[in-house]
């Protein structure tokens, strides 16, 4: 298959990447490497330097042989959003109007990165509003434009290619970082707030698995179904945190409840956070 991965110099994509190379698809990747990083370019795939919000609409040539799209460009992270607010909603939401009309005027389905954050409520940060208007975007592309789209909402994402530094870090590769560095952790909050941590290869697992009849039209929770509060993994890393005032916008706790993605796909997923630290930090 022609398969094209917006972010495909990312966290995500890249895993993603490696996984569609492996089983034999032909991929291409559009990536504005704001966040991509060239050394998680990988052989045999065609890179395209573009910010998405730059496409061409009209480029047919292009677009018509592609059989499917996973798109995970976004602006991501919760905090960040409130000092850009435009540029994430003209990121994550007009540029998904841009790629939503494409796929439909070329018959091409449509996978795209969600957020758990969507249970925050639509309104707790720019962030969680973008990537919410941006599903709305591909409900109404479907029923106008007979979009075909699979939403993948995506829990506290963690392991290879993951950022390390930088603003747009999550939890886990900060630490990480921070320990290879002598640099302190430190806990936003008193630390009992509570994560659904999910291992990368787990969720490329259920992304290949969307990519079928039965997947389009929902919104899939991909989630470990077990959550930790940062307190307990901060005693699985061994470190003795510093704790700091707790930022604004983010979720008390995210744990996936959803098991639709298990009774329609078939996915469950398998790796814990725990052996994962294990292996890091021996």
């Amino acid at each position: 298959m022609h398969i094209l991965v917006t972010g495909g110099a990312g966290f995500i994509g890249t895993n993603l990447i490696k996984r569609l190379i492996k089983e034999g698809h032909d991929v291409t990747s559009i990536d504005n490497y704001s966040t991509g990083l060239k050394v998680n370019e990988q052989s045999g795939v065609t890179y395209v330097n573009k910010d998405i919000r730059d496409l061409d609409q009209k480029n047919s040539s292009f677009w018509n042989k592609f059989d499917v799209v996973y798109h995970m460009a976004a602006i991501a992270r919760i905090q960040p959003s409130f000092e850009r607010p435009l540029d994430y909603f003209e990121t994550n939401a007009t540029a998904t109007m841009k790629i939503a009309k494409i796929c439909a005027d070329a018959d091409i389905p449509l996978i795209y990165a969600g957020s758990s954050s969507h249970h925050a409520g639509l309104y707790s940060n720019p962030y969680t509003f973008s990537k919410d208007i941006g599903e709305h975007i591909l409900q109404m592309f479907n029923v106008n434009y007979n979009l075909k789209f699979t939403i993948a909402r995506f829990y506290n994402v963690y392991g290879p290619h993951q950022l390390e530094e930088g603003g747009y870090t999550t939890l886990i590769g900060r630490w990480i970082n921070n320990i290879k560095n002598g640099a302190p952790c430190e806990i936003y909050g008193d630390g009992e707030q509570r994560r659904d941590f999910t291992h990368v290869d787990d969720i490329v697992d259920c992304l290949l698995a969307m990519n079928s009849d039965k997947a389009y039209g929902h919104a899939f929770e991909l989630g470990r179904g077990k959550n930790y509060s940062v307190n307990e993994v901060a005693e699985m890393f061994g470190i003795n945190p510093k704790y700091k005032p707790a930022k604004p916008g983010e979720a008390r706790d995210t744990l996936c409840e959803n098991k639709d993605a298990t009774e329609i796909l078939g996915w469950i997923p398998q790796k814990e956070l725990l052996n994962y630290i294990k292996d890091i930090i021996t």
